[in-house]
Parts: C-alpha cells; sequence; structure tokens
C-alpha cells in the first residue's frame, strides 16, 4: 500500500462497491471514497465496508452523496452508467452512458486535476474516445478496463482445460470490449510453451482449431451468460479495476490488456481499442507493438472499424 494514495470510486452499485471491497482486502489505496448521486446507498455501502476494516490492515474507507470527498484523488474510477440489462449488448448502452460521463467528468477532473481516470462503464471504448472529447488531458490518463478481464477470463479457460495454474498462461484478447473482441492465439504460452504447440500426455495437441473456438466463443459470451443468471457481473470486474489501480498507485509499470486511443497503431488510429500498454503512474505510458499475423491484424482493423462506426453514429468526434 502506498503512502497518502487515495483513489475515489464513482458509483455504488454492484460494480463500484465490488471494486471498493476488492481495493479494500487487496490493500490497493491507504483511502478509498465512494461516492453516489443516491446519498442513502452509498453511506450505507461504506459503513457495511468499513465494519470490515478492522480485518482488513491500515486502508480506511469514507464517501456517501458529496461528490466534494473526490478532491484530490490520484486514481478515479468511473462505475457510474446504465445497466447491462439480459440480451442488451454493450453497444447499446452508449448514448445514455455517454451523456452520464459529459456530466460527471469535468467536475470530477475539477476536483481531482492531476488523477488518472479508469472507466469501467460498458461500451467503455466508445467512452474512453467521448471522455477524450469531454475533457483536456495529456495522452494516457484516461483509460478503461478495456479488455484485462475478457483477458483473465481466457486465461482461466486455458487453465483449466490444461490442468495448470492460470498464473502460468500468458494469453491476451485484444480489440474491442465486446463481440468483435479475438485472442492474440499467436502470442499465446503456458509456461515457456507456445499455446498451439500444448499437448496432453498422450502427445496430442491440445488447443487445435475446435477447441480455440470453443474458448473464443465462451469468452464473448461470458458476461452474458453473468448477466442472465444474476443480474450484472461485479466480482471480477472489480478485482480487474483493483488490479489496475494498484499498478498507477505503485509506478509498477505492469503490462495490463486495458483499452485507451490509439494513433497509427497497426492501421488503426483515433478509436480506443484494448491491447498490452504499459500502466504506471501517469496511467497508460507506452502502447507495446505486439506481433500479429495477418489473420490477427485483419481482426483487429474490423474490430477498430465497427467500434469507429458507432462512435460516428453517436456523434462523438475522435481526437
Amino acid at each position: 500500500m502506498i503512502e497518502n494514495s487515495k483513489l475515489a470510486i464513482i458509483g455504488a452499485g454492484s460494480v463500484g462497491s465490488s471494486l471498493a471491497y476488492a481495493a479494500l482486502i487487496r490493500g490497493s489505496a491507504r483511502e478509498i471514497v465512494l461516492y453516489d448521486m443516491d446519498r442513502a446507498k452509498a453511506e450505507a455501502e461504506v459503513l457495511d465496508l468499513a465494519h470490515g476494516t478492522p480485518f482488513t490492515g491500515a486502508g480506511k474507507i469514507t464517501g456517501g452523496g458529496d461528490i466534494e470527498a473526490v478532491a484530490g484523488a490520484k486514481v478515479v474510477v468511473i462505475t457510474a452508467g446504465a445497466k447491462q440489462q439480459p440480451g442488451q449488448t454493450r453497444l447499446d448502452l452508449a448514448g445514455t452512458n455517454a451523456r452520464i460521463l459529459g456530466e460527471l467528468l469535468p467536475k470530477l477532473v475539477e476536483l481531482a486535476p492531476r488523477a488518472v481516470f479508469i472507466l469501467v462503464t460498458n461500451p467503455c471504448d466508445v467512452l474512453t474516445v467521448a471522455a477524450q472529447g469531454i475533457v483536456d488531458l495529456p495522452p494516457g490518463r484516461i483509460l478503461s478496463s478495456g479488455t484485462l478481464l475478457d483477458s483473465a477470463r481466457l486465461r482461466w479457460l486455458i487453465a483449466e482445460k490444461a490442468g495448470v495454474s492460470a498464473a502460468s498462461v500468458h494469453a491476451a484478447i485484444i480489440g474491442e470490449h465486446g463481440d468483435s473482441e479475438f485472442p492474440l492465439w499467436s502470442q499465446a504460452k503456458i509456461g515457456p510453451t507456445p499455446l498451439l504447440e500444448w499437448t496432453d500426455e498422450h502427445g496430442k495437441l491440445v488447443f487445435d482449431s475446435t477447441e480455440r473456438a470453443r474458448l473464443h466463443e465462451e469468452v464473448v459470451g461470458s458476461a452474458y451468460k453473468v448477466i442472465a443468471g444474476k443480474g450484472a457481473t461485479n466480482y471480477a470486474i472489480g478485482l480487474s479495476g483493483a488490479r489496475i489501480v494498484e499498478a498507477i498507485l505503485r509506478d509498477e509499470k505492469a503490462v495490463l490488456t486495458v483499452s485507451t486511443v490509439l494513433n497509427d497503431y497497426n492501421g488503426v488510429d483515433g478509436v480506443a481499442l484494448s491491447v498490452p500498454v504499459v500502466v504506471g503512474k501517469h496511467g497508460v505510458e507506452r502502447v507495446l507493438d505486439v506481433p500479429m499475423n495477418d489473420s490477427e491484424a485483419a481482426h483487429f482493423r474490423a474490430s477498430a472499424e465497427a467500434l469507429h462506426q458507432s462512435i460516428q453514429a453517436l456523434g462523438i468526434d475522435t481526437p
């Protein structure tokens, strides 16, 4: 935990409160502030979390319905927005959540002018582009959770199939956080072994084209499956949000697959997509040039084009 580190979470719904809980028990920040327009809801969540702090260490949590409590935060995570309904795509949410962001973000930047801003509201790629047009911040200071969770889902599925620890799986989902996202199979590894060469105890290849297609489909459908069963995804996205916060507050220079506005990247310009980047105290500090085969590069550009069309339909100017 970093001394005098302050994390502000905007929105005390299922995602915001789960992120606060994850950050509290992981020791992600010295101070956590949870804000929501619904004062009673925010205060109740803060009280419930505060009652557990004797078991979590030195961190403290405060908050409620006063947005001024955000002042001086080093990281601001925005989870506020309309909730995705069963059967609703992420892009269906775009217009409503872009308007909410337009109301919130200028005030948040005024209160925390040096903060890094993380969007954990869908559709996060569209909103990352919108945010760049709403406020004038240096490159990298606005990012979104992107496909970090999707990549974690893929790593978990691969680990389950291979019978290894997920920590030993190195694989990423890139592109749009949505239906056009895709695995970067050419770079995936289990330990030092390329995924495409991984065999079972009988020497049979485990991750053939059929199995890879199944894993891809399962990752893309994961959120819809969870939402259909319980109404929202919250625990895993809370943990992934806390992980990004830690990389920033601890200046880790961690390589994470998050979404940021890309400029002249593999034929893509002016839209936000997820690729592996270096995350430190300034937010996104470097976008990594990741090797892609021809099929992956074409898929990446197609993902960018689909996103660009959505952005145009909403009348959002690209940087």
